[in-house]
């Protein structure tokens, strides 16, 4: 993270220049947010989609390998990535911390 610079030692111009670029920063990360909400949504459209028509099947909504993995990962006790099913730890994004 980029420090903040020492306000006093700055232009008029400078001033306004640096007030500029936060702004326009300010507009790329809302426009980024919105795009993020948006996806969210449809991904939690989907979800409940696909349970709707699994609650109309007969099909069980959460099973108990569900409610134990829930447990697990609450509670800190979960299994690195190189541990998990292919299908879950393909296109995951990694933890930079």
């Amino acid at each position: 993270m980029e420090t903040f610079p020492d306000l006093g030692s700055l232009t008029d111009q400078e001033l306004k220049e640096l007030i500029k670029e936060m702004k326009d920063e300010e507009i790329e990360v809302s426009y980024r947010r919105r795009i993020l909400h948006g996806k969210i949504d449809i991904l939690r459209a989907e979800l409940v989609s696909r349970l709707r028509r699994k609650d109309e099947s007969g099909e069980l909504l959460i099973s108990g390998a569900d409610v134990q993995q829930l447990t697990d990962i609450l509670t800190g006790n979960f299994p690195s990535p190189d541990m998990l099913p292919s299908e879950l730890s393909d296109d995951q994004p990694s933890n930079p911390d």
